[in-house]
């Protein structure tokens, strides 16, 4: 048992769990793979890239509700010990996604030429975001920036709108960022609504 437990509390182990969804888009990169309708994979993975990418911001995002709302749990309080490191796998897709997007565009002239359409330019003012604050998720920045390093990561509330903005009008399609997007705007909300309502402390005996 113990055993067990030192490889759900490694390193190593969330790495390559956080690792899992990219295997097959590094091997469809690798073989040059194309999709059934002719697309080279720089195109087709797009899509999938940026999703993960949300994916993990979000699961960082929803940690502390849930922490609040259940603070004897176990799980949750292993999941926030463990949240830098999916902030950081979400700028590792969003980085892999940008590149992407930069290779399937071709040019840099092309990549200008629709830089302020919505879909676009929120893209990239999430990634521009996600850069400081992966850069400063270790512990040496955390002792280094002081107090300055939790109102860095709010920042995080940005690139969570941004996101959201740009998987809604890139293809003009709103069902699926809503469906992964709202449960975490109703659990910010609990936190807000705690914030500003807090249970009260059991009177001393």
């Amino acid at each position: 048992m113990q055993g067990i437990k030192n490889i759900l509390n490694s390193r190593a182990f969330i790495w390559a769990l956080l690792a899992v969804p990219s295997i097959p888009m590094v091997l469809a990169l690798a073989n040059g793979a194309v999709s059934e309708d002719g697309r080279p994979a720089t195109e087709f993975l797009l899509h999938p890239t940026g999703e993960f990418a949300a994916r993990f911001m979000i699961i960082s995002m929803i940690i502390s509700p849930f922490r609040l709302m259940f603070p004897k749990n176990a799980f949750w309080f292993w999941m926030l010990r463990r949240r830098r490191y999916f902030g950081v796998a979400a700028f590792l897709y969003a980085l892999l996604h940008t590149v992407l997007y930069i290779v399937d565009m071709g040019s840099w002239q092309a990549v200008l030429g629709e830089f302020w359409a919505l879909g676009i330019w929120t893209g990239w003012l999430a990634f521009f975001v996600f850069v400081p604050m992966a850069m400063t998720s270790n512990d040496a920045s955390v002792r280094r920036l002081g107090r300055y390093w939790k109102p860095l990561q709010r920042f995080g509330y940005l690139a969570a709108v941004a996101t959201l903005l740009h998987w809604m009008f890139v293809h003009n399609e709103f069902g699926p960022a809503l469906v992964h997007f709202v449960p975490l705007a109703l659990l910010e909300g609990y936190r807000v609504y705690r914030f500003y309502n807090p249970v009260p402390k059991p009177a001393a005996a």
